[in-house]
This record gives C-alpha cells, sequence and structure tokens, in this order.
C-alpha cells in the first residue's frame, strides 16, 4: 500500500487528535495499573490525559500548568474549609462557588473538574487523610497530563502551515472574482465581506501556528516571520480593495489594468476611457495597488515552497 502512515490516517473517518487522546487515555490507564488502579487514579489520570492533548503546543503546556494548579488549590481549600468546620455539604458549595469564580475571574478554559473533585472527596470523606489524597491526586494528574503531552507532542504534531498557504492562495481566486464583477459592465458592485472573513480566519490560523513551540524551533520561527509577512501584504490588498467597492461609482480602467486583468482571465467588459475623470483615476489607482500586491503576495508564496 503506497502512502505514509500520515497520508492514510488522514483517509480515517476519525480526527487526528481523537486518535492521540484515545492512546493517551490507554497508556495513561495502563501506567497507572503498575501502582494499583483505583476508581480515583483512573478518573484523574483519564482526564489528565484529555486535558493535554490540546490544539496546539502552547494549549496543551497550559492545560498541564492549569491541572496541576487547579487540583492543589482545591486540596488547599478542602483544607481550610475543613479547619473552619462548616457542615460538609455546605463546604462544598462554598469551595466550589471559590474556585469556579477564580476559573472566570483568571479566563481559564478548562473546566474545573479536577479541584472540584478533589474538594468534594476530601470535605465529604472525614475518613480521608487530606494531605496523603491531595498528593496521589497530583500524581495521577500529573501522569495522565506527562503522557498526553508526549503523545500530543510526538505523534504527528499538528501542522497548519499547509491549510495557510491553501487560505492565501485562495484568496487570489476571490480576488479576480471581485475585479470581475466591479468591472463587468453591469451596475452591480461585489462584496468583499467573505473576502475579509477569510483574511481574518489566516489571521487565526497563523495564531495557532505560531504556538507551535516544539521541534526545529528556527526554522519554524523563520516560516512564522515568512508567513506573517503574507498575511500583512493580504490585509494591506483588503485595504484597497475594500476603498475600492466601497466607491459611489467605479470608473473605466486604463489599458494597462484592462490588459493585466483580462490576461488573468477576467471578464471585464468596461471600455477604455478616451477622456479620465475624477473616478477613472482613483479607480485605476486602487486596481494597480491590488494588483500589485497580487503579484506580491503570490511571489511570497512561490518561495515558501522552494
Amino acid at each position: 500500500m503506497n502512502g505514509s502512515p500520515k497520508t492514510l490516517l488522514k483517509k480515517v473517518p476519525v480526527g487526528m487528535r481523537t486518535i492521540k487522546t484515545a492512546l493517551a487515555v490507554t497508556l495513561s490507564l495502563m501506567a497507572v495499573e503498575y501502582y494499583g488502579a483505583s476508581t480515583a487514579k483512573v478518573v484523574f489520570a483519564t482526564i489528565g490525559a484529555i486535558s493535554a492533548v490540546g490544539p496546539t503546543f502552547t494549549a496543551s503546556l497550559l492545560a498541564c500548568m492549569t491541572q496541576i494548579c487547579g487540583v492543589t488549590v482545591g486540596a488547599l481549600l478542602a483544607m481550610a474549609l475543613m479547619a473552619l468546620h462548616p457542615p460538609g455539604i455546605v463546604g462544598v458549595g462554598i469551595g466550589i462557588m471559590v474556585i469556579i469564580t477564580s476559573y472566570h475571574h483568571l479566563k481559564l478554559k478548562l473546566v474545573p473538574v479536577l479541584p472540584c473533585l478533589v474538594l468534594v472527596n476530601i470535605c465529604l470523606n472525614p475518613q480521608v487523610e487530606a494531605v496523603s489524597y491531595s498528593l496521589g491526586r497530583i500524581w495521577d494528574t500529573a501522569i495522565g497530563l506527562a503522557i498526553g503531552m508526549l503523545v500530543n507532542t510526538l505523534i504527528f504534531p499538528y501542522d497548519n502551515s499547509r491549510t495557510i498557504r491553501q487560505m492565501m492562495e485562495s484568496l487570489d481566486d476571490d480576488l479576480i472574482r471581485i475585479l470581475e464583477d466591479l468591472f463587468d459592465g453591469d451596475d452591480h458592485l461585489p462584496n468583499a465581506d467573505d473576502l475579509e472573513k477569510k483574511v481574518d480566519a489566516l489571521e487565526g490560523q497563523l495564531a495557532i501556528f505560531s504556538q507551535q513551540r516544539l521541534l526545529r524551533r528556527k526554522r519554524q520561527k523563520r516560516e512564522i516571520q515568512r508567513l506573517s509577512t503574507c498575511e500583512d501584504t493580504a490585509q494591506a490588498l483588503m485595504v484597497e480593495l475594500a476603498a475600492l467597492c466601497s466607491m459611489p461609482a467605479v470608473g473605466r480602467l486604463n489599458p494597462e489594468n484592462r490588459q493585466v486583468l483580462l490576461a488573468l482571465g477576467a471578464k471585464v467588459s468596461r471600455e477604455t476611457p478616451v477622456g479620465e475623470t475624477t473616478e477613472d483615476v482613483v479607480s485605476n489607482y486602487h486596481v494597480s495597488q491590488v494588483l500589485r500586491l497580487r503579484q506580491k503576495l503570490k511571489g511570497q508564496l512561490a518561495g515558501r515552497r522552494r
């Protein structure tokens, strides 16, 4: 059978992140078996493994730090409440409010399941030795997080650079279509909102790419800078295109711009001006800028492939 393992796995109707999460959980459960698996150990190791398989390296690292800190804080809060001797259920309610409010103010995206579980188990089980129980749950969580992090890092780490290039290249088709609609001879003016949404989506993909800080860091840093340059060019192109689309009336193409658009396959039908009006001059200025930035972007993309 031909094709790389990664290519073959792409044909499986299950996402790569799902496969890696299932593998991380399986390995974590195998690990906790070695020192006597219990319900608590299995639960904390599983949640840790799931949390660590994030969409980016930075997200995974943040999840690991958040979960370890969360379990620790949950344990300390539980011990503080026990020292105050409130009724068990009341203490749980107060503690959960404190935990959830803290997560909200810190803008943490993870659900505070682990610290709440630690809090409930300590507050509602007087026979549980708080310190040893807390250390055990931190250890269980750390096992799941470590295995999840390793799986996410070493097994087909997420790389969206190809998606970014494809998004940039697809902008070109939309750009030609908009220019064609502007100068096709009818009174209908195109809407550049869809193209602007694609540029915004591109910015989001670049943010994800910048958080993949793992192997070949120097090479990746150069790639981030190059892709960011492309994104800047695309943003500048959008400014010129928006200015063109917002004109009350578009002028007529001059021979140079008309010839370039025809060569690109655009079906433009506006006649060449005999005497240029203000609309003609402004329109042709923005068209020439758009075409220049388009050529610049294509050159930047071609440089990426070499």
